[in-house]
């Protein structure tokens, strides 16, 4: 048995055959302008992968889906995705069944499934790119909230009136960060390349992104009480990142006094194929 899988991203589409719990002939093609482009490439991609052993489609895809409607709803980088029945029409397209779920959702699956959280009873993962998408697993299954909003904690309210995405995303500091000091192009790994050579304003502003996350975090673990947090992103490479957060998440749970607070905090397995692995785990989890 074999799977075509995709990961629709805003600049890109990640695509693979799934076989044998792996993912191979991996590729990509520029995320196209229109729907019409868009099922052109999915379609050409499916008949290059399928064989008689083929028997479906799974998609990771930025938005809120709605599985039972087969619609994607809430808003992302690529409109022209929202408010149809995608799944239906795709369906047709192929002539196999097709899944579709959120990516950062697929993330958590891939590693519930089969990554850092497959011994966990309970996880909760942040993933962290140009904003913060997350997951919530519970008995090895999605919990999306009764309005798809489940796992939104980049939506968090922080302070001053900004989200948990706006403070604790690297972009998005990088981005706040070039402004104050007159800088072009500056991204996330510029600004921790300038912290790691000492830069003072550099290093402080990392310092903000990490109590903001660590603060985010902190707040799921009182009110969801995961056993494991997963932390995946561009950032998981950051052989400082888990110390940096868990001393601070440490000093809240002494602040709080919230003493017996017990939880696990590690970087996700999965790196830049999660969103296919985890599209994978969500097709054999329903179909």
């Amino acid at each position: 048995m074999n799977l075509v899988v995709f990961d629709i991203g805003g600049t890109s589409v990640k695509y693979g055959r799934y076989q044998d719990g792996s993912i191979d002939k991996k590729s990509s093609f520029a995320t196209p302008k229109t729907w019409e482009e868009m099922k052109e490439n999915l379609h050409q991609v499916v008949k290059d992968l399928s064989d008689k052993d083929t028997k479906g489609v799974a998609m990771s895809s930025p938005g809120a889906v709605d599985t039972k409607e087969g619609v994607i709803k809430g808003f992302s980088a690529i409109p022209y995705l929202h408010r149809f029945k995608i799944i239906d029409e795709l369906e047709a397209l192929f002539n196999l069944p097709v899944t579709i779920e959120n990516d950062a959702n697929c993330a958590g699956l891939a590693e519930t499934q089969f990554g850092v959280g497959k011994d966990s009873k309970n996880a909760i993962y942040f993933i962290i790119g140009s904003g913060i998408g997350g997951a919530i697993c519970q008995d090895g299954k999605l919990y999306k909230g009764s309005s798809l909003y489940g796992g939104e904690f980049g939506y968090m309210m922080m302070k001053d009136g900004k989200t948990l995405s706006n403070l604790a995303s690297p972009v998005q500091v990088a981005k706040n960060y070039a402004e104050e000091h007159g800088l072009s192009q500056f991204s996330g790994k510029d600004l921790f390349d300038l912290a790691d050579t000492g830069n003072e304003d550099a290093k402080a502003a990392l310092s903000g992104m990490y109590d903001a996350l660590a603060t985010g975090i902190f707040n799921c673990l009182v009110s969801l009480n995961p056993d494991l947090v997963g932390i995946g992103g561009g950032i998981s490479v950051r052989e400082d990142l888990v110390p940096e957060l868990d001393k601070r998440i440490k000093a809240l749970i002494k602040t709080t006094n919230a003493r017996e607070l017990d939880y696990q905090l590690k970087v996700c397995q999965f790196r830049n194929d999660a969103n296919l692995f985890g599209a994978v785990s969500n097709f054999l989890s329903t179909k």
